[in-house]
């Protein structure tokens, strides 16, 4: 084997080794398997960079049309194909309601802008409950292509300056710079530094820096052991309740940046392991692998309206295998030897991006926005109106810290009461407020989105670290002090992960509720702890309009009830019998997969009401 032969052989098989790991993450079979997108950077930022300034050092010049039509006739044709399919797909099998947000991603997606859609879509904590999106996998795509857009217009203004360093100090610039802006807004906006271009570019940057210093190259196999053990350390030590990108990144991308600076000097097992058939195979058909994974894995969950079990999941991986093995071996292998004129390629891509808007537009004209509720019409956008914090500012998103002054009802009563969590306190403030309009007492609201009101350490869900609950709690146990409530009402989704030690999740609640009570006592004579509302398995709207309202129950096992010394109020039994319907008294219960509507709020206000009462409360 030639040394080019093998050095393409061992780029194959981190490739492989990328795709794979993605596939096995969104499974569930590996926790820190997301890396794989962070090895697929680095990879292409090496060998576009090495493409680049080969064709630099040769002609004198760049292309850049001949670069983009390459570009377009690699990565397009596959990805067309599998949006045209999984868009035709979803119409077919989500419910009616859900089609409005299907053909908006298929927009997004086809004019490489939904990194920044499903960004803003994330950030809003409200959204993290919606149908996962067949599309969201292409956000990492969409960086790349961007990336693509104006590396090559980065080199040639290089190339045109005069210092012997000019790309060094460039692509160091670009380093530096972009990952120090990914570590800032890892801290202050995750979800933006996840899918951002600009947080994202210095892993590319990395491996154009490698492509660019031959003394990087060309390392021994000491490095490219270091390399494959940063990998392998990342992959199973992290999860998704890793603070991501961030200096944790830095771990998959060092060691992807190794192994490609002593590519063709690698161990005989790695080389093994990455030039083997199987993952020369499998590193052939990685892209349309990726492409092909995410829909396959996340319809049938949509459809089934449930998570799917180990031999299913197995299942949908073998089948993307297949469909990436047709795709490459129908689509991308028959384009890669074929030549296309550029007119005729530029007249596809634009065929097949108008084709493609024009379907999405034409999936969110079938939305409907009604669903049939106990032979009535009910609107979408009753049952998922919020409550009025969220409009007014009153209720803080992830990136805020400081509640504002917020009060309701009879601003001159005698009595106080205060309503203080995160989103499953606030879902109460419509029946709180209801009442204190009624009753004649002051409301203060301090609530925000994914923080708890017990005192847990750096709470998360899912991937998001909310590095600025402990900011927040202060600033609003400090307005709790000015206002000196006759009532505080305490509220919390109970399955948030105190972060570094989810095995010890009833400890840290226990503790925290303690120290929390022990803080909140010298503040108020009455502190009342609402337990959290019964889980739906799904999202309730999603589940009525797909099928009946009996299959849509929420799981009645509540959370975690360990809220020492405070009065505690149970609020599954004015929702629940043996099991937690969907539709309650004529309402449908839940505005998403966590949430009690508005009008199931304003319902249960005299339940809560008598419930407040018989703690001692009183005006």
């Amino acid at each position: 084997m030639s040394s080019a032969t093998k050095k393409i052989g061992e780029i194959q098989g981190l490739r492989a080794l990328a795709a794979l790991l993605v596939l096995l993450f969104h499974a569930k079979f590996l926790p820190g398997g997301f890396i794989g997108v962070d090895i697929f950077y680095v990879i292409s930022g090496f060998l576009i960079t090495g493409l680049l300034l080969k064709e630099l050092s040769i002609s004198g010049r760049i292309s850049l049309r001949a670069f983009y039509l390459r570009r377009s006739k690699r990565l397009l044709p596959a990805s067309f194909l599998v949006l045209f399919v999984t868009a035709i797909v979803s119409w077919l099998l989500l419910p009616p309601i859900s089609r409005g947000s299907i053909g908006r991603d298929l927009i997004a997606t086809t004019l490489y802008v939904s990194n920044y859609l499903f960004a803003w879509w994330q950030n809003d904590y409200q959204n993290l409950n919606a149908i996962p999106s067949p599309f969201i996998h292409y956000w990492s795509l969409a960086v790349e292509e961007q990336f693509y857009l104006f590396w090559p217009l980065f080199i040639i203004a290089l190339a045109k300056l005069k210092s012997s360093r000019k790309f060094l100090f460039g692509f160091w610039s670009v380093t530096v710079i972009t990952f120090a802006l990914g570590v800032w807004l890892t801290v202050i906006a995750p979800i933006w530094a996840f899918y951002s271009l600009p947080t994202r570019a210095w892993e590319l940057s990395i491996g154009a820096l490698i492509a660019l210093l031959p003394r990087l190259q060309n390392q021994n196999r000491v490095v490219a052991l270091f390399g494959m053990l940063g990998l392998l350390i990342s992959t199973f030590w992290f999860s998704e309740t890793t603070v991501f990108p961030g200096f944790y990144a830095l771990l998959p991308v060092l060691g992807t940046a190794a192994l490609l600076s002593s590519i063709g000097n690698w161990p005989n097992s790695i080389q093994w392991l990455a030039t083997n058939k199987i993952s020369l195979w499998l590193g052939k058909i990685s892209y349309p692998l990726y492409l092909w994974h995410w829909p396959i894995l996340v319809l049938p969950i949509a459809f089934l309206s449930r998570d799917l079990q180990v031999w299913e999941r197995i299942a949908a991986l073998l089948v993307t295998v297949l469909f990436a093995d047709l795709t490459n071996r129908f689509v991308e292998e028959p384009l890669r030897v074929k030549v296309v004129s550029p007119s005729r390629l530029i007249k596809f891509v634009g065929f097949a991006m108008i084709v493609s808007t024009l379907l999405g537009l034409g999936i969110v004209k079938t939305t409907t926005s009604a669903i049939l509720v106990d032979g009535k019409q009910v609107t979408l956008a009753s049952i998922e109106a919020r409550p009025t914090p969220y409009d007014n500012g009153c209720h803080l998103n992830y990136h805020e810290s400081i509640s504002p002054l917020c009060e309701f009802g009879k601003l001159d009563a005698n009595k106080t009461v205060v309503l203080y969590g995160d989103s499953h306190a606030v879902q109460w403030f419509p029946a709180l407020e209801k009442l204190a309009n009624e009753k004649g007492f002051k409301l203060i609201t301090l609530t925000k989105s994914a923080c708890p009101s017990i005192e847990v350490v750096r709470a998360s869900v899912g991937a998001f670290q909310m590095s600025n609950c402990a900011s927040w709690r202060k600033s609003a146990l400090n307005r709790i002090a000015e206002a000196k409530p006759d009532l505080i009402v305490l509220s919390s989704f109970e399955h948030f992960i105190p972060a570094g030690d989810p095995g010890r999740v009833e400890q840290w609640w226990a503790t925290g509720s303690k120290k929390t009570f022990q803080i909140l006592q010298p503040m108020s004579p009455k502190l009342i702890y609402l337990l959290d509302t019964p889980l739906p398995e799904r999202n309730i709207p999603d589940c009525l309009a797909s099928t009946r309202a009996d299959k849509c129950l929420a799981n009645s096992q509540i959370g975690l009830p360990q809220v020492a010394d405070f009065q505690i109020i149970d609020p599954a039994k004015w929702l629940c019998d043996i099991t937690c319907p969907a539709v309650v008294r004529g309402n449908v219960a839940y505005r998403d997969a966590s949430h009690i509507s508005v009008a199931t709020s304003l319902e249960l206000s005299d339940q809560l009401w008598l419930a407040l009462l018989d703690q001692g409360f009183s005006l």
